[in-house]
């Protein structure tokens, strides 16, 4: 009997190690060649995994599109890794619709643009685009190294060079706690999505770079713009066309333009645009502070609901601004952009121009229902008392206001 039961008990232990090395090899053989498991269950694809080298000078881009799509096609919550290092790219394409949970791309070095002109013939350097649940963070860097680009830009605006990030039908993606450097084009374009968050961000680059945005927004739904650090040669933020609840809070802003609803009515196919809410941000020796701007000739249009409100500037040339004549030598038609319910509240701190307040409105559509309400603002190397300047528009005060001219605002 003993021996009988000794031989059952080793028979048992010989199954239950069967049993554990065909679990650890179904585990393995799942996991797709250059990935592994990370502590929290997701799919990790390290992209040096695939052949990428941290030289600063090999085009990484067909290695970094090869461990999105393996991670796009893993069933489950998935991680592209670019570690620390400095990657050199070309295009970068994050494609969906991917199949499980949340994508990840988690950039801890730094991504270095191509230098050569001809590796970007897209409208953006890196696309994330029909993707839903998307996180772009890791705390390294994107430097587009656009210097290289800045002298090909055209004026007015236009969209020629490429952005440096490119949300395009995204659904519930975040970017976090990550830098931007010298973009060619635009540093974020989100475009077309629904359910966007950025925070944390760090967007740099110098006061004369052409038209490097720190953020572009058009034909949104729900974005979120938070806590972040923006300085460049043109808006910090821009909220264009076909938005609606946009909210943009504790932004440092400068250098820069400030910080933008528009342009507006540029182009024909442009739709209205709405529910906009700016707060709680820092303006600081930009040309502009919380401004509206609208193209003559424009299609029929609404923008109406928009907020700022406790903004701080420190020596800024236009404080508060609506221009409905912006970059409009070309056209002699008035803006149709309608502009209504629109609230300039608690604007504090020095202008580095007599006139602080200018409402320029269009002589079609007169804007209606706009609010000044407790603007407390001081001149910064400027002899006289600060005024303001209102044309086609009906404005109402609340509160305190130290400026003078006021009265053609009625």
């Amino acid at each position: 009997m003993a021996t009988s039961w000794v031989s059952i008990k080793a028979s048992c232990l010989v199954l239950a190690i069967a049993c554990m090395l065909s679990t650890i090899n179904r585990v393995e053989s799942i996991n797709p060649i250059g990935a592994h498991r990370s502590l929290v269950g997701e799919i990790v694809f390290d992209i040096r995994k695939f052949g990428a080298k941290s030289d600063g000078r090999t085009d990484n881009g067909v290695m970094i599109n090869q461990a999105w799509t393996a991670a796009c096609s893993s069933k489950g919550p998935a991680r592209v890794l670019i570690p620390l290092g400095n990657f050199m790219a070309g295009q970068i394409n994050f494609v969906g619709p991917c199949v499980g949970g949340k994508k990840t791309v988690e950039i801890q070095g730094t991504l270095l643009g191509d230098p050569n002109p001809s590796s970007h013939a897209s409208k953006a350097w890196i696309s994330a685009q029909k993707v839903d649940y998307i996180d772009i963070t890791g705390g390294g860097t994107i430097n587009a190294r656009g210097e290289n680009f800045w002298k090909y830009a055209k004026g007015g605006g236009e969209w020629v060079l490429p952005v440096s990030l490119e949300f395009q039908t995204v659904g519930n993606g975040n970017v976090f706690n990550v830098n931007f450097l010298n973009s060619m084009g635009f540093h974020i374009r989100v475009t077309d999505s629904h359910d966007v968050a950025l925070w944390g961000l760090n967007i740099q680059a110098p006061g004369n770079s052409p038209n490097t945005d720190g953020v572009h927004l058009s034909s949104n739904k729900n974005v979120r713009i938070t806590d972040s650090k923006i300085g460049t040669g043109d808006d910090c933020i821009s909220i264009g066309h076909g938005n609606y609840d946009v909210l943009v809070s504790k932004i440092e802003c400068g250098p820069g333009h400030g910080i933008s609803v528009g342009s507006l009515g540029k182009r024909p196919d442009e739709t209205s645009m709405g529910r906009i809410t700016i707060k709680d941000c820092l303006i600081r020796d930009t040309t502009n502070g919380a401004r509206i701007k609208t193209y003559h000739g424009s299609p029929v249009m609404d923008a109406s609901d928009i907020t700022f409100e406790n903004i701080i500037m420190e020596r800024v040339k236009n404080p508060i601004i609506i221009d409905q004549n912006y970059n409009s030598n070309s056209k002699t038609q008035p803006s149709k952009v309608k502009i209504s319910d629109v609230h300039f509240r608690n604007i504090r701190g020095s202008s580095t121009s007599p006139i602080s307040i200018t409402l320029n409105c269009s002589s079609t559509v007169p804007c209606q229902g706009v609010e000044l309400a407790d603007i407390n603002l001081t001149s910064f190397n400027v002899t006289g008392p600060l005024t303001s300047k209102c044309t086609n528009v009906k404005a109402y005060v609340r509160g305190k206001i130290n400026l003078t001219g006021l009265e053609r605002c009625f």
